[in-house]
């Protein structure tokens, strides 16, 4: 049964891998835990309990809308907690930076739950709103400024990259054709215009018609891939020997960085193959706790369908 701190009722949603999370972060009485990603709170709470009092847990999100979770999530911890807002990859450099060291440090990426309910968020294709997508509300480049402001070219390269987007040329040509009459400003405008641009079969086959160009826009306006990229190595700095770090991804781009991140600080060795014996001296640095990632069961998918797409990676420092 889920702690109180945790039913959905009061936290807006529900923590994805909860379990898994829990069981390969392993967090014990007396450590330091980072919540890189803090949202409403959920995983936290559930590293919280682990904690049994004695302990601290630094959490970090950029959206300055979950300060009342925190606060609420605070007052129940039990033990010590921190607040650091801003974007995780600048935060954990800052605090490896200042030599803070941690046991155990979890990343839950991409878009809370949270933040796909607000309708003004902009977040969502399923409601008509301010076409926005900033984590961080004071950010400067919204969706609307993208989806606006960037040539017909560098709209299809980011539905392609960041939202693998098949029809990407089409779509980028009907937002020019557009936006040429009025800026797009509201998601419903930009959902018609998807609509509008793509084959009658692609509007109605698997999962809604806007969701790869949302994704992409969504990634792009926050820099999604960057920060994971810059947050990396600042995690195995701050993490104490022995300590483990887990990251959950909800699509292929992210789950391919942490893997392939993962994949070569345990190799150590960067001499090329063909030397006969290691020069550069390198070590491994991290030991992954899991070969393959770690999907939901369906039981979970059954009650938080926003979980089926996720994977859970999660690695040791050696």
């Amino acid at each position: 049964m889920l702690p109180s701190v945790l039913r959905p009722n009061e936290t807006d949603h529900l923590p994805v891998l909860a379990h898994e999370v829990r069981e390969l972060l392993a967090v014990r009485p007396g450590e330091t835990v980072v919540d890189a990603t803090f949202g409403a709170g959920g995983h936290a709470a559930l590293l919280a309990q682990e904690l049994h009092g004695r302990g601290k847990l630094i959490a970090i999100d950029r959206d300055p809308t979950v300060r009342p979770y925190f606060e609420r999530f605070r007052r129940r911890a039990g033990a010590q907690a921190r607040f650091l807002r801003g974007d995780f990859s600048v935060v954990l450099r800052q605090l490896a930076d200042n030599g803070v060291r941690a046991d155990a440090i979890l990343l839950d990426l991409g878009v809370s739950s949270m933040q796909i309910d607000r309708p003004e968020r902009g977040f969502s294709y399923a409601a008509d709103a301010p076409l926005d997508m900033r984590m961080d509300p004071s950010a400067d480049l919204s969706a609307q400024e993208l989806v606006n402001e960037s040539s017909e070219r560098e709209l299809e390269q980011i539905f392609k990259r960041y939202g693998e987007e098949r029809y990407a040329r089409q779509i980028a040509r009907a937002i020019g054709r557009r936006r040429r009459e009025r800026p797009i400003e509201r998601t419903g405008e930009l959902v018609e215009t998807i609509k509008a641009s793509i084959p009658a079969p692609a509007r109605f086959g698997e999962g809604h018609p806007a969701k790869r160009v949302f994704q992409a826009l969504r990634i792009a306006v926050n820099d999604e891939l960057g920060s994971l990229e810059t947050a990396l190595p600042a995690v195995t700095e701050m993490l104490r020997p022995g300590g483990r770090f887990a990251v959950i991804s909800f699509h292929s781009l992210e789950d391919r960085i942490v893997k392939r991140f993962m994949r070569d600080l345990e190799h150590g060795c960067t001499c090329p193959p063909d030397f006969p014996v290691c020069v550069c001296g390198r070590k491994p640095e991290l030991r992954a706790l899991n070969r393959r990632a770690i999907r939901p069961s369906a039981e979970e998918i059954a009650t938080n369908p926003r979980a089926a797409s996720a994977r859970l990676r999660a690695a040791v420092k050696t």
